[in-house]
C-alpha cells in the first residue's frame, strides 16, 4: 500500500466512501515486473488505482477483487507463465506472483488518505493482517520500532504475548531495515492444527538513502542526477566556495561548503549517515582525498556505508593506496574501497562516468556478478526485490586522469 499513497489522497472511490478491496504482492519468483508489497485499489464499480504487472495480470486480479467483495473472504491468487493455456492470465516474463486480496476494513482507506498528505519520502511503516480481518497498524518510525511497545500490534495478534513476542523476531528487521516481507507465526498452543498460521504483511519505508558526492566539478554535477534517479538524497560537498556555489550544482538535495573529512565526520557524528550511504569522492586531490577516504574506510566499519568509491587513474590509485598505509588505514580496510571507481564501461564523458558509477553501486549492493544479461543463463533476478543484499568488490572501472 505504500506505492499508493501518494495518490491514495485524491482518488474519487476512496473519498467517496465506496467498497475497495486492496490486491497485494506478497510473494514473487523469477522475473516479475513489479516487487513485493506492490499494492493495487479495485472500487466496487471495477476503479482501479495502481498496477501489479504492468497488464498481464491486472484483469483478473480485478475478477478476484470485485468477487472478494461479494463474498467478504480473502483469497490468495498465484499466477505464472503457462504453455500450455495462452488465454490463461499469466506473466509473459516467465516468473511467478502471488497476490493477496482482501475488502478493505471500513474506515481503513480513509485513515490511510490522511496520512497521503503528508511527506511521500517520509519514514513510515504499514502492518496488515492476512489471515484474518483486522485493521492496517501504522508505524510512523519503523527505525525504533519496539513491538513489545505496540498496543496497536497486541490488538492485531489478539493480545497474545506468544504470539506478540514471535512477531517481534521477524517484524522489527524487516521494519527497520525499509523493506517488506511476509511474516508467519505458528498457531498458539491448543488450537487446531489444521488452522492457517496468523500471517501479518509488512511494508517498511525508510528516508531516501544517501549518497555523498565530494567534489563540484564536472563529473560531480553529472552523478548528482543520476543519483537521484535511484532514488538518493545527493548531498554535494567541497571546500571551495567558488566551486560549489555554481548553478550547475543546485540541483543537489543539499550543499555543503566545508571541509570533506570533516564534513563526513560531523554527519556521522550527528547520526546521519547509516548502512545504506554511498560515498563518491570525485575531487582528485590528494590533500582532500586522503583524510576523507581515511575517514571514510572507518566509517565503513561502524556504522557502516554501503559503497565507498574514489576517482583517479591506476597510478593514482597506487598513491593513493600507499599514502593510506602510510598514514595508518589498515590494509583490510581497502578491500572496501572502489577506487579506480566504476564499471568497466568504456566511458570517457561525465554522463557516461555518471552511468559506470550508478552501475557499480547496483551492483555492489546487490552482489550480481555486472555481466552482460546475454551471457548469463538462468532467471534474470535472483533474489526478491525487497532484499538488499552484501556489497560486491566486483569490476574496477578504468579512470580518467
Amino acid at each position: 500500500m505504500l506505492d499508493l499513497m501518494p495518490t491514495l489522497g485524491s482518488w474519487q472511490p476512496a473519498l467517496s466512501g465506496q467498497r475497495c478491496a486492496v490486491a497485494t504482492i506478497v510473494a514473487c519468483g523469477g522475473s516479475v515486473p513489479r516487487p513485493m508489497g506492490t499494492s493495487m485499489l479495485v472500487s466496487e464499480h471495477g476503479e482501479v488505482l495502481g498496477s501489479l504487472s504492468g497488464g498481464c495480470v491486472e484483469g483478473a486480479v480485478v475478477e478476484a477483487a470485485l468477487e472478494s467483495m461479494r463474498d467478504g473472504g480473502s483469497r490468495r491468487e498465484l499466477f505464472g507463465y503457462s504453455a500450455e493455456d495462452a488465454f490463461a492470465a499469466g506473466l509473459s516474463c516467465g516468473g511467478e506472483l502471488e497476490v493477496h486480496i482482501q475488502p478493505a476494513e471500513p474506515g481503513e482507506l480513509a485513515g490511510l488518505s490522511a496520512l497521503a498528505g503528508g511527506d511521500a519520502g517520509a519514514a513510515l511503516a504499514l502492518i496488515r493482517r492476512l489471515d484474518a480481518p483486522g485493521r492496517t497498524v501504522v508505524v510512523g518510525d519503523p527505525a525504533a520500532f519496539s513491538a513489545a511497545g505496540s498496543a496497536e500490534l497486541a490488538r492485531l495478534l489478539g493480545h497474545d504475548p506468544a504470539l506478540l513476542g514471535a512477531a517481534a523476531v521477524q517484524l522489527e528487521p524487516l521494519l527497520r531495515g525499509g523493506r517488506a516481507g511476509l511474516v508467519r507465526l505458528e498457531a498458539p498452543d491448543g488450537c487446531d492444527p489444521e488452522t492457517e498460521p496468523v500471517t501479518l504483511f509488512v511494508e517498511s519505508r525508510l528516508p531516501a538513502p544517501r549518497m555523498l558526492v565530494f567534489g563540484a566539478n564536472d563529473f560531480g554535477a553529472a552523478l548528482i542526477p543520476a543519483g537521484q534517479l535511484l532514488g538518493y538524497h545527493v548531498t554535494l560537498c567541497d571546500a571551495r566556495p567558488a566551486f560549489a556555489g555554481q548553478e550547475r550544482f543546485s540541483a543537489a538535495d543539499q550543499l555543503a561548503t566545508a571541509w570533506p573529512h570533516r564534513y563526513l565526520a560531523a554527519e556521522a557524528a550527528a547520526g546521519r549517515i547509516d548502512a545504506r550511504t554511498v560515498v563518491c569522492v570525485l575531487s582528485h586531490d590528494p590533500k582532500f582525498d586522503i583524510p576523507l577516504l581515511r575517514t571514510a574506510l572507518e566509517l565503513a566499519v561502524k556504522p557502516g556505508l554501503a559503497y565507498v568509491g574514489a576517482m583517479g587513474s591506476r597510478r593514482s590509485h597506487r598513491q593513493r593506496v600507499d599514502s593510506l598505509l602510510a598514514d595508518g588505514t589498515p590494509a583490510e580496510a581497502l578491500q572496501r574501497l572502489h577506487s579506480p571507481i566504476g564499471l568497466d564501461l568504456g566511458a570517457v564523458t561525465p554522463a557516461e562516468v555518471a552511468v559506470s558509477v550508478t552501475a557499480e553501486i547496483i551492483a555492489s549492493r546487490s552482489g550480481a556478478s555486472s555481466a552482460p544479461l546475454k551471457d548469463r543463463s538462468g532467471p534474470i533476478h535472483t533474489a526478491d526485490f525487497s532484499t538488499n543484499t552484501s556489497p560486491s568488490t566486483a569490476g574496477k572501472a578504468q579512470q580518467w586522469t
